[in-house]
């Protein structure tokens, strides 16, 4: 039996320096929300994780319903690190050519890589064959799933939207097939 993640990328979150982790959703983040709990409620989600971040976790608490939320801390987003020059774009577009720098401060994106993925390991052989939902981020989504298939890189990180929905199926521990949920 297959099992299938569905990764929720975090609805929209205003940014506040400083609240990485705390920050939660805006107004219209909390309307997607809403939408991605109709979108899942028929689905048959067994188990509900999610990064320790607040909008990872607002983006699908009405998903869980009743059901606990387990928080990976190896799920969390990559630190992107100091930017000097404020070109984000162009920041991030580094650390994905070149997977072993980092900016000061910063995480690679070979450490985050490997961080995220022991956990999705660990995920797969404990639920196997279940359903799951992850509450995420765009850039450890996408480094998760470059894990698996070097075609999910930079460009897709770029085409992701907030809130995105992709669901990931595997046997044992192969992704044979990735589906884009949200409209």
């Amino acid at each position: 039996m297959n099992t299938f993640i569905y990764f929720v990328r975090h609805a929209e979150s205003p940014y506040i320096p400083g609240e990485e982790r705390s920050r939660g959703l805006s107004d219209r983040g909390k309307s997607d929300a809403l939408k991605i709990s109709r979108i899942l409620k028929h689905v048959g989600i067994e188990i509900f994780i999610s990064s320790p971040y607040e909008r990872a976790i607002q983006t699908i608490n009405d998903a869980a319903g009743n059901n606990e939320i387990l928080l990976f801390e190896d799920l969390r987003e990559r630190r992107i690190g100091i930017i000097t020059d404020n070109k984000f774009k162009e920041s991030k577009l580094r650390v994905y050519q070149d997977f072993d720098f980092s900016f000061p401060e910063g995480e690679s994106s070979k450490h985050a890589q490997q961080r995220a993925i022991k956990t999705i390991m660990d995920l797969l052989s404990t639920y196997n064959g279940k359903k799951i939902v992850i509450g995420t981020h765009g850039d450890i989504m996408t480094l998760i799933l470059n894990y698996f298939d070097k075609s999910y890189n930079f460009e897709f990180w770029e085409s992701t939207t907030m809130p995105d929905i992709y669901i990931l199926e595997f046997e044992g521990i192969k992704m044979i097939k990735v589906t884009r949920e949200w409209k």
